[in-house]
């Protein structure tokens, strides 16, 4: 991604996504051409070069190149936030990793459910849970709509499909402008911004960044290997299949592998609806020069997989199934990995985090290192999976490129050890590090100031905080503290409360609860009239804006996926419990007539907001009529201000 304010600003980059560039074994002649840290453009007459090209300009405040999960995230939070955004994705379809394309389903610091309770709130939330409402039957192409959709509804985002950004052109140490091209159209985008993407720019802009694996010493990681190397993790296709009511033949076609049980011996086979991360190679090679390669092979072990599922005689039960899908994109784990203002470790996300004081994101998927030539290596189990106790903070300072002052990263070229990149790769971590670097870009457009001056003030920061904790994005250790919010002033009754809830809980600055427990939310009781919450305030405040927060089942997973077990465990619906129908009222004299202000049915929405005509309130009413299912309201916070919030 790249921001830039008309006189230079300074900017986002690198947004993830699937497209990701590792390197292993001797470099290509490409690689070898250009030392980190070092630009590798030089000023190029890109128009003359492209003679046959219409050449198209562009300005925008921010520039996000690469259209994954954290690109998406990082787009949207911008936008929302005032800044004017190019999204630039080389492919038609946005998603990444998460799109029909390649069909792996986003994952984060809930860990499957084996941390029940943190599921990521923010912008990837009111995705998931509009996929839940909307795409009840789990159809991939329709996800990768409401991604589009979402996009293309911003009106501050203009969205640049089936292009690629290849060239920049510096200011000193900064990007300056970003040049990008779609063939299929012969549009040449000349963009007046700073940017990068999944590395690539970031690379062309000399920014400095990490290829392989640290030794053990360097930063002194437990589970580093002891001798530092080239080689990373691989890259993945995934397959479906489905069960046809009667015999469906698989023949293999000729350059299909030849798979035996023992070299399945560590890698089980139980169902085959969805299959399979373990069929991962590559990561020995360098998956951008040999990505064909790359294909070819995983494609011959996935023929082979389904080869031995059909042929072997171990699995009878697969006879009336057929596969019904295969993806031709490689899905890449690994990636070049920027260097920034500091390098998390693996002590940082086994609770050195306390210490950070950037944090504008969690994580807390395991630290999850597979073996490089994956599916190859049958001796050693496809991963190495190390429980983390608690999420951690992702800081600011590791996704802002050290070297280049206008460059941000999110995704999985963030500022990393390799060992903390196991963790941190996985997609909703990546959505969340979007979501931070977006709203920090439209943070600096506001007030002028270019990304490495925001990284250097304590102040700024925590005003940063407050907008993405605002936004719903969770971060550890801070509260909402926004001497704006009228809330936090006003005293609290309600019709009733369930359990160890209290209508006090809705301004303790917390948004979200362990399972079991209700230090941070209020529960009511839903009697024949439903249940309410209310704010009073000794003197009459201007309210014409009202954010509120709703309980959206974190407990649980969802996500889309195609894994039966998965899918057992992901409401497709709208989540129970989460409130439905309410209105928001206010008393504009002390025990006076009560005025409706707004009216909602049919919410499922963990995040509402509501701009009206401000009103002198002495006392405002959530009154809840019904939910998704469960028998209690369910509130998180409720805030109230003068007016809509704005960023910086």
């Amino acid at each position: 991604m790249v921001m830039k304010r008309r006189d230079f600003l300074g900017g986002v980059a690198g947004a993830g996504g699937y497209s990701l560039l590792i390197q292993a074994g001797e470099p290509p002649v490409a690689e070898a051409a250009q030392t980190p840290g070092t630009p590798a453009s030089v000023t190029v007459d890109h128009g003359a070069a492209n003679p046959n090209m219409a050449q198209r300009d562009l300005a925008c405040d921010l520039l996000v190149a690469g259209g994954g999960m954290a690109g998406v995230c990082a787009a949207l939070a911008a936008a929302r936030n005032g800044a004017k955004v190019v999204l630039v994705q080389d492919r038609s379809r946005l998603g990444g990793n998460a799109s029909s394309e390649i069909r792996m389903h986003i994952v984060g610091a809930d860990c499957h459910g084996g941390r029940a309770g943190w599921r990521e709130g923010g912008i990837l939330e009111e995705l998931r849970l509009d996929n839940a409402v909307q795409n009840p039957h789990y159809a991939w192409e329709l996800w990768d709509l409401l991604l589009y959709d979402k996009v293309v509804s911003e009106p501050n985002i203009t969205l640049l499909l089936d292009t690629v950004v290849y060239a920049v052109e510096m200011a000193g140490t900064a990007i300056n402008t970003v040049w990008a091209r779609c063939d299929k159209t012969e549009q040449l985008y000349h963009i007046d911004a700073d940017c990068t993407g999944d590395c690539r720019l970031g690379r062309e802009a000399g920014a400095e960044f990490r290829l392989g694996h640290e030794g053990r010493d360097e930063f002194g990681e437990s589970l580093a290997p002891e001798e530092a190397g080239p080689e990373t993790l691989g890259s993945s296709i995934l397959f479906t299949s489905k069960d046809y009511g009667e015999p469906i033949p698989f023949t293999p076609p000729a350059w299909a592998r030849k798979v035996t049980k023992e070299q399945l011996k560590l890698r089980g086979i139980r169902s085959w609806e969805y299959g399979y991360w373990w069929i991962e190679w590559g990561g020995q090679h360098n998956p951008i020069v040999d990505n064909e390669m790359i294909r070819k092979e995983l494609l011959s072990i996935v023929m082979g997989v389904w080869d031995y599922i059909k042929n072997s005689g171990e699995h009878p039960d697969s006879a009336n199934w057929g596969m019904d899908w295969i993806g031709m994109i490689p899905g890449k784990r690994g990636s070049r990995r920027m260097v920034g203002d500091y390098i998390m470790t693996q002590q940082d996300m086994e609770g050195g985090y306390i210490a950070l004081t950037d944090g504008v994101a969690i994580g807390g998927w395991p630290f999850d290192d597979h073996p490089s030539q994956g599916f190859d290596d049958t001796d050693k189990k496809p991963a190495r999976q190390t429980k983390i106790a608690e999420p951690y903070n992702i800081p600011l300072r590791s996704l802002h490129s050290k070297n280049v002052p206008n460059l941000f990263m999110a995704g999985r070229n963030i500022s990393t050890t390799y060992v903390a990149f196991t963790s941190s790769r996985v997609m909703g971590t990546c959505a969340v590090a979007g979501q931070a670097v977006g709203t920090a870009a439209a943070f600096c457009a506001k007030r002028g100031i270019v990304p490495k001056d925001l990284i250097g003030d304590g102040a700024a920061i925590r005003d940063l905080q407050q907008a993405l904790i605002r936004d719903d994005q969770s971060v550890r250790m801070v509260k909402n503290s926004d001497p704006k919010d009228l809330a936090r002033s006003a005293s609290i009754q309600a019709s009733g409360s369930v359990e160890e809830s209290a209508p006090e809980h809705i301004t303790t600055g917390e948004t979200r609860d362990l399972p079991g427990r209700w230090s941070n939310r209020w529960g009511g009781p839903m009697t024949g009239d439903g249940a309410w919450i209310e704010l009073d305030w000794d003197t009459p405040q201007t309210i014409g804006h009202v954010q509120l927060l709703f309980d959206s089942g974190f407990h649980r997973e969802l996500t889309l996926s195609e894994h039966a077990g998965v899918k057992n465990r992901v409401v497709r619906k709208a989540q129970p419990e989460t409130v439905r129908d309410y209105a928001l009222l206010a008393q504009t004299e002390p025990g006076g007539e009560w005025t409706e202000l707004v009216r909602v049915e049919g919410n499922y929405q963990r995040l509402r907001r509501h701009d009206f005509a401000a009103v002198q309130a002495h006392a405002l009413r959530l009154h809840v009529t019904a939910t998704n299912g469960n028998p209690e309201a369910r509130v998180y916070e409720i805030r109230c201000y003068a007016e809509r919030p704005a960023i910086g």
